[in-house]
């Protein structure tokens, strides 16, 4: 949660922490909590499973859990794109699927090097989301239907590419098999990454509070910014040693952070982000305000169609072989249900790329002390939907809330016009 103020409201006994403390109020008083009941569900739900099996929180299962999120958690990133526009993709397991059939297919079958088939695989999700954009976007087609559209026709494609074995194994060696298998266990390299990050984040945060505070806009406190850069740095060095103690640090884990971060400020940061968050507030809205919402809808859809393929990569990578397994389902649900789970609202205009990360460990870790206990995989879908439920339900609560104190602030306003 974000301790934003203004500085007129800097005053002689107005301390960090008591602008802290006071903006905690406030989002508690407005109920935009953002990403603190995901943090909580998280935190839960390791204390839950560490207890029932000491097993869960070891070197070894969290080094796995690290690597199992990446496949997923690419998907849910573009979903949240998606999201932020208020609609839904429902081709993007299809998308992975296919993904990984074109770079098989091209690597294996054709013969072609494995960096370009990656391209070519990478470019057909991103070229078949901006199909699916154009048709949403320039002839007025609903999203739900065209990726509905998208989801079958895609998934056949995988299958006529796969035929007849249903399955192209790759090499365990290659440049895609080592995306999830490459570790890192240096301590000058896992160490230094770990401290390189934490200072980017400083300095990036401070640079972002004085231009703020220059420009009279509301912005962090320094001792947030402190606050904040020491959390992080915890995070970071105990991820770092933790891994540590089994493999080290995984690849694929770096090149989703990676991922997540240049999602994260391209949507904060760039005019183009901060007009994909305008969409999601308000399609006429943004209009008048000068966005071309068609061009807009194109692109984040293209967007999500690549980076369903980069996740479906993942996949097989993790399977070393290009299989229907993405484009069975599971894939779809589980990375739409990371994407809210985080915090991202299914009416648009609300998340954030950090969205996935927490949502997709929560239903990893879900899943991975469901399997230390033995429970079976049918069980761990009801899990699984029962928690989708509960996020859903709090996201609707939470905008009714805000709709009435809109309508509320009108009234009043009104009657103060009237008076």
């Amino acid at each position: 949660m974000s301790c934003a103020r203004r500085p007129k409201e800097v005053g002689p006994h107005s301390g960090p922490l008591r602008a802290c403390v006071g903006a905690v109020r406030r989002k508690l008083h407005d109920r935009e909590l953002g990403p603190a009941p995901a943090l909580i569900a998280l935190a839960v739900t390791w204390m839950v499973f560490h207890g029932l099996n000491d097993n869960f929180l070891s070197p070894r299962n969290l080094s796995v859990l690290s690597v199992d999120i990446v496949g997923t958690g690419m998907v849910a990133v573009g979903v949240v794109f998606v999201l932020l526009i208020g609609e839904i993709d429902l081709s993007v397991g299809s998308l992975a699927g296919l993904a990984g059939a074109v770079f098989a297919t091209l690597n294996v079958n054709v013969g072609m090097p494995e960096w370009l088939a990656v391209l070519v695989a990478v470019s057909c999700g991103a070229a078949a989301g901006s199909v699916h954009g154009f048709f949403f976007a320039r002839i007025g087609v609903p999203a739900f239907v065209v990726t509905l559209a998208g989801l079958l026709a895609w998934n056949g494609l995988m299958i006529y590419l796969l035929a007849p074995e249903s399955a192209i194994n790759f090499s365990d060696e290659g440049l895609v098999a080592k995306l999830t298998s490459r570790n890192f266990g240096a301590p000058v390299a896992t160490y230094g990454l770990a401290a390189l990050g934490t200072t980017a984040y400083l300095l990036v945060t401070y640079h972002d509070h004085r231009r703020r505070s220059a420009a009279g806009m509301p912005f962090r406190p320094v001792g947030e910014i402190w606050a904040r850069t020491a959390l992080l740095a915890v995070v970071a060095f105990a991820t770092v040693y933790v891994l540590g103690r089994f493999q080290g640090l995984p690849l694929a884990l770096l090149i989703f952070l990676g991922v997540i971060v240049a999602s994260d400020l391209f949507l904060r940061r760039t005019p183009y982000g901060r007009q994909v968050l305008a969409l999601g507030g308000g399609v006429e809205a943004a209009r008048r305000a000068g966005v071309d919402v068609a061009r807009v809808r194109i692109a984040v859809f293209m967007v999500s169609g690549g980076l369903a393929a980069v996740g479906g990569l993942f996949v097989a990578s993790r399977l070393t072989s290009a299989s229907q397994v993405p484009a069975s389902g599971t894939l779809l649900i589980s990375a739409v249900a990371a994407a809210i789970i985080g915090g991202t609202s299914l009416f648009g205009g609300r998340g954030s790329a950090w969205s996935a990360l927490l949502g997709v460990l929560i239903l990893q870790s879900i899943a991975s002390g469901m399997a230390l206990l033995g429970v079976d995989p049918p069980v761990q879908l009801m899990i699984t939907g029962g928690v989708l439920l509960t996020a859903v339900g709090f996201d609707a609560l939470t905008r009714r809330a805000t709709e009435s104190r809109r309508r509320a602030g009108a009234l009043t306003a009104g009657e103060r016009r009237s008076a």
